[in-house]
């Protein structure tokens, strides 16, 4: 597998990761994987995350969370915007997720946000990856 995507990599992780029902995975760390992961925590799709100084780029470590019958709370997570096909909105053009129940993570001039943010701040962005 290519390395040309980190955040597309991180998604595949946490995808298989719900699959195997691990506990947690594993992802080398970066700012913007960082602020994915904390969007991820805020709206209740993982348990938790840290990052783990090593040497190198440090490591990511994301907790998953599962519902009481041990199904996933991440349903589907997809990659929007890829290196060879970005995917640019305006404020008001931002697509709703799976009509507004899952959460679009926006990169901005702000910073990474959900889609309801973006909307709220009337800012468009790079639709990185979609939640539900």
């Amino acid at each position: 597998m290519s390395m040309t995507d980190p955040i597309a990599d991180m998604l595949t992780r946490i995808r298989n990761g719900l699959m195997a029902r691990l506990e947690r995975v594993d992802v080398p760390s970066s700012n913007i994987k960082v602020s994915l992961a904390r969007i991820l925590k805020e709206e209740g799709y993982i348990k938790n995350f840290k990052v783990i100084k090593d040497k190198k780029q440090g490591v990511l470590r994301v907790f998953l969370r599962y519902n009481e019958d041990n199904s996933p709370v991440i349903q589907g997570i997809q990659r929007v915007s890829k290196p060879s096909r970005r995917v640019y909105v305006q404020a008001d053009n931002i697509p709703p997720v799976l009509s507004g129940l899952g959460v679009g993570i926006i990169t901005t001039s702000k910073g990474i946000v959900t889609d309801r943010e973006a909307r709220r701040q009337k800012i468009g962005g790079e639709i990185i990856c979609a939640v539900w």
